[in-house]
C-alpha cells in the first residue's frame, strides 16, 4: 500500500510543478490581415477602404532594423511578424527559460483614435484573436483585455465581456493618452476592471504629442523619456485623487523604468507638505498612495555600474513587494531571466520579483501542470 502512496505521490509531482517564473511583459502581434476574419463586414470594407487614423509612436520609433525586435524572432512563414507565431514563443521564450506565464500585451489598439465603430471592433477582434490563437494554444498564457481606451464606455463593455474568462488577468492602457491618464475621463474603466479585481497595465507608448523640434533622432532619447513621460501620468493618478476614489484600483507601470520611483515619491511628498490644502481629496501622503496602488515591471530596468545602488532604489522606494520580472519578448531589449537582476539582489527578492509578486497581483495558481509537450525533468 505505502508503494502504491509513493507511486500517485511521484505522477502527481511529476504532472505539476510549482512556479518559478512569471513573465509580465510578452508581445503578441497580430498583422491587419489576421483579424480581418474578426470584423464586421463594414468594418472590414471601411479599413480596406480608408485605413486606421493613428498616432501611433512606432512611426518615429528610431530603430527601424528588425522593427525593434530580435532578428531571431522572425517566424520562418513570410508576411508573419514576431510576436506572430505561437510556437516560436512558446520555443524561444515559454520552454527555453522554463517561463511558467507569460502576460501577452499586444500593442496594436494603443493608438485609440479611429471612429468608435471601428475603435470598439478592433479590440474585441484582438481579443477574440488572442483568445483563439494563443490561450487555447498553450495554458501558460496569460493576456492583458485590450480596450477603446478614449472611448470609456466601449471600454467598460469590452471588460464586461471578456472579464469571465479567467485567462484575461489585466486590462490594456497606453502610457499616453489625449489626456492626462488621471483625468476622470478614463475612471470608469479603472472602476470596471476593479470591480473584476483586475490590474490596469499602462504600457510605454499611445498618443504622441511631438514636442520642440520633433520625434526623437535617437534611440537614447526615445527610450530613457518612458520614464519622464510615466511619472507625469503618476502625478496626475495621485493630485486627482485617483486611488482615494477607487480604493481597490492596481497599476502596472510597464517598461518605464524604476529607479526614478524614489525621487517621485520624495518630490510629491515635499510638494504635498507645503500645499496640502490645494489637495482636500487626498487623506494620505502620495507616496503611500503610490505604494497601495501601483507596481512596476523590471524591463527596462536600470543597470548601475555599482550594482548594489539598485538595491538602494528599490529599498527607497519600498518596491520589494511591487516589482513584478518582464522579458519584453519579442522585441530587441529583451532581458534574459538569467541576466535580468543583478547578482547582488538575494534569494527572498529575487523570488518575490520572478514569479511571488506576480502570482499574488494576477491571482495565477501557485502550482500548474506541465505542458503536454515538454519533457520531465
Amino acid at each position: 500500500m505505502t508503494g502504491a502512496v509513493d507511486l500517485r505521490a511521484r505522477e502527481r509531482t511529476e504532472s505539476q510543478r510549482l512556479v518559478r517564473l512569471v513573465d509580465s511583459d510578452v508581445h503578441a502581434q497580430p498583422m491587419p490581415a489576421t483579424l480581418m476574419p474578426y470584423l464586421s463586414v463594414g468594418t472590414r470594407r471601411y479599413l480596406e477602404r480608408y485605413g486606421r487614423r493613428t498616432h501611433n509612436d512606432m512611426h518615429a520609433y528610431p530603430r527601424a532594423r528588425g522593427a525593434g525586435t530580435r532578428l531571431d524572432a522572425w517566424p520562418a512563414k513570410p508576411g508573419t511578424p514576431p510576436g506572430g507565431d505561437p510556437e516560436l514563443l512558446r520555443a524561444q521564450l515559454l520552454d527555453e527559460w522554463g517561463v511558467d506565464y507569460a502576460v501577452l500585451q499586444v500593442l496594436n489598439a494603443l493608438d485609440c483614435y479611429d471612429p468608435d465603430h471601428i475603435a470598439v471592433e478592433l479590440p474585441r477582434a484582438i481579443n477574440d484573436w488572442l483568445a483563439e490563437h494563443w490561450l487555447d494554444f498553450d495554458d501558460r498564457l496569460r493576456a492583458a483585455i485590450v480596450v477603446p481606451h478614449e472611448y470609456a464606455h466601449l471600454a467598460v463593455q469590452e471588460i464586461e465581456r471578456r472579464a469571465p474568462d479567467p485567462r484575461f488577468v489585466a486590462v490594456l492602457m497606453p502610457a499616453n493618452a489625449q489626456e492626462l491618464l488621471g483625468s476622470q475621463r478614463y475612471w470608469p474603466i479603472y472602476e470596471a476592471a476593479s470591480a473584476h479585481r483586475l490590474p490596469i497595465m499602462f504600457h510605454t507608448g499611445g498618443f504622441i504629442r511631438n514636442l520642440g523640434a520633433g520625434p526623437p533622432s535617437y534611440y537614447i532619447a526615445s527610450h530613457v523619456n518612458t520614464s519622464p513621460a510615466m511619472q507625469t501620468q503618476l502625478v496626475s493618478m495621485v493630485a486627482t485623487g485617483l486611488f482615494r476614489a477607487l480604493t481597490n484600483v492596481r497599476i502596472v507601470v510597464t517598461e518605464c523604468g524604476v529607479s526614478w520611483v524614489t525621487a517621485l515619491r520624495w518630490a510629491m511628498d515635499s510638494a504635498w507638505e507645503l500645499m496640502g490644502i490645494d489637495h482636500p481629496r487626498l487623506e494620505q501622503r502620495p507616496s503611500e498612495y503610490v505604494h497601495d496602488h501601483v507596481w512596476f515591471t523590471t524591463q527596462p530596468v536600470e543597470e548601475p555600474a555599482q550594482p548594489h545602488h539598485l538595491l538602494y532604489a528599490i529599498e527607497q522606494a519600498e518596491l520589494a513587494d511591487r516589482l513584478l520580472f518582464a522579458t519584453d519578448y519579442p522585441h530587441w531589449d529583451f532581458d534574459s531571466p538569467a541576466q535580468a537582476l543583478p547578482r547582488a539582489v538575494d534569494g527572498k527578492l529575487r523570488a518575490a520579483i520572478m514569479y511571488g509578486n506576480a502570482l499574488e497581483l494576477f491571482g495565477l495558481p501557485a502550482v500548474r501542470s506541465r505542458p503536454s509537450h515538454a519533457p520531465v525533468p
